[in-house]
């Protein structure tokens, strides 16, 4: 699987870099930033981009969903022993999935379109590890890369969690994040960070302090691993969403688990119809990670562990 992302499996890899600067709304124009203005002409016109309509920062009046949504997500969630959702939660999570659809073309969250395929391809897909979190009796996690919401804001509304933190470095999407959080009612126990997890791992209220990290298409397990094991606690757990075939990735994978202070300990089938190859990677923390993980990504690229 490497570092190539499959569309289906998840959002696309977030960056690593710092966010980018908030440029506002779609159609806003920047004072000082050049961009229309014709050099040194007070008299000359200045152009401006075409204005979009504001998008939406809440669900009332948002198209509903086609029942063919309904019906996929259903039959998949029936697939999932252990995986029901209450109807508030199920309303939340049908409400990110409309807020989503109505942000995607403006921002790109998701090359997946329609509301059947973003059923099965983002909500089921996220919600196969509910049993997981639940046997585990998590509480708190953290969602590494979280791109459109998928896989944190579903598992956070379904368990529902005490507290969950969305991890996204591209600052449209952090800003997307935080608006869906706002509209599904879900602001008192999820919040959203627009860093990288470099930063978040250096900041002491976050290293190990947290009792899992869940992560989707974000990188391959070694790098995976070096950006999320030194947020955990001792005994946390990391989930990583990846494909089969598999058996390469984690035996690369395994030296370098155990030298950040983890193990590899389980990898559980996805059992739903059109996710037959996808698979829950469980990876233990239980050591302590050096001090000097996670590097930067030219230092993990320099020298990858091995």
């Amino acid at each position: 699987m490497g570092n190539r992302v499959r569309e289906g499996s998840g959002e696309t890899r977030p960056r690593t870099e710092l966010a980018r600067e908030d440029l506002g709304p779609p159609g806003a124009t920047r004072v000082g930033a050049g961009s229309g203005a014709v050099a040194g002409g007070g008299d000359h016109e200045r152009t401006h981009a075409p204005a979009r309509d504001p998008l939406p920062t809440r669900v009332w009046g948002l198209p509903a969903l086609p029942p063919e949504y309904s019906r996929v997500l259903d039959d998949g969630l029936g697939c999932i022993v252990g995986a029901s959702l209450t109807a508030e939660a199920r309303t939340a999570v049908d409400d990110h999935v409309r807020m989503l659809l109505a942000w995607n073309n403006a921002i790109n969250l998701s090359g997946i379109r329609e509301a059947d395929r973003i059923a099965r391809e983002h909500v089921v897909d996220s919600l196969a590890a509910l049993p997981l979190l639940r046997r585990a009796r998590v509480a708190e996690f953290v969602d590494l890369g979280s791109g459109g919401g998928y896989p944190g804001l579903p598992l956070a509304l379904a368990l529902p969690a005490r507290r969950a933190l969305l991890v996204e470095s591209t600052g449209k999407k952090a800003r997307f994040l935080e608006v869906a959080v706002a509209a599904v009612g879900a602001s008192d126990r999820v919040a959203v960070a627009a860093m990288r997890a470099e930063q978040l791992a250096a900041d002491l209220r976050h290293r190990g302090r947290w009792q899992m990290v869940v992560a989707r298409a974000v990188a391959d397990l070694t790098e995976l691993s070096e950006l999320a094991l030194p947020l955990l606690a001792p005994g946390g757990l990391l989930v990583a969403w990846k494909r089969q075939p598999l058996g390469e990735e984690l035996a690369r994978a395994d030296r370098a688990v155990r030298q950040l202070g983890g193990r590899l300990t389980a990898c559980e089938a996805v059992t739903v119809p059109g996710l037959e190859d996808h698979v829950l990677v469980v990876v233990e923390k239980t050591g302590r990670t050096p001090p000097e993980f996670p590097r930067d990504p030219a230092a993990r690229r320099r020298r990858p562990l091995e």
